[in-house]
């Protein structure tokens, strides 16, 4: 069971490529979230992607390199924020298996140790409590499978929608199955990666939420694209913006 730490006066944060290339301002939103909880934010500009589609593809000289100029970029002892479960589950555990045995292994795992996921970090160091200032809305959430299965994120990402008073949470069917992007998967193999896709844009229109928020814009972009093709008014956007929007933030 992993140890949290009191809260920090300072944090790294780590965007996510796609987060900078796709929705930068679901990075602002959630950088004004941490600030709000009295924490002074530090972006690194020189951050890049964290390794995992060379990872997931068999590359493992190639993901260890990315990953040891990641880990350069973030020298100071303080907590590194990830907004995305997926690149927090490559950077917290799987960045261990790649330097297992090297002679720094011990300087990668005491890294490895401070990289939170953000609504992890938000429930479990900064013990958040949000006030909801927002209308009554119905949502459903999607989690990706790395955020679920090895961050459990999902866990924490619920609670934090459950602080909000007027949001009234649905429960998609078969919740915990992939949409379908699995990064490098969706271009391997896209007839499989577009039928999953279908069956879980179903089941989250199946729930009439009116609102859909999630955690990782991985799977955002492959059922937001999907939701458009069909013609369905259902969109996604990163559970950041709808936190900070649905608390008044700026």
């Amino acid at each position: 069971m992993r140890i949290y730490p009191a809260k920090p006066s300072k944090v790294y944060f780590y965007a996510t490529c796609l987060v900078d290339m796709f929705d930068p301002q679901a990075g602002l939103d959630a950088i004004t979230l941490l600030e709000q909880q009295g924490i002074e934010v530090i972006f690194v500009e020189k951050q890049t992607c964290c390794g995992q589609p060379a990872y997931s593809s068999g590359y493992d000289k190639q993901a260890k390199q990315v990953a040891q100029s990641q880990i350069d970029l973030f020298p100071e002892n303080w907590p590194v924020v990830v907004l995305s479960g997926s690149c927090g589950g490559m950077m917290h555990h799987h960045y261990r298996r790649l330097f297992k045995g090297d002679s720094n292994q011990a300087m990668v795992d005491t890294f490895c140790d401070r990289v939170f996921e953000l609504t992890e970090f938000l429930v479990n160091v900064c013990r958040a409590s949000l006030i909801d200032q927002g209308d009554k809305s119905v949502v459903v959430m999607h989690t990706s499978c790395a955020a679920r299965r090895e961050m459990n994120v999902h866990l924490t990402a619920t609670q934090l929608l459950e602080q909000l008073d007027n949001v009234e949470i649905r429960e998609q069917a078969y919740e915990s199955e992939c949409c379908g992007f699995g990064g490098t998967f969706a271009v391997r193999h896209p007839d499989i990666s577009q039928s999953m896709v279908e069956d879980k844009t179903q089941h989250l229109c199946a729930t009439e939420a009116t609102e859909l928020v999630s955690a990782d814009w991985g799977c955002l972009l492959n059922i937001n694209g999907a939701l458009e093709y069909q013609n369905k008014a259902l969109r996604g956007v990163h559970l950041a913006s709808f936190l900070l929007a649905r608390t008044g933030g700026q």
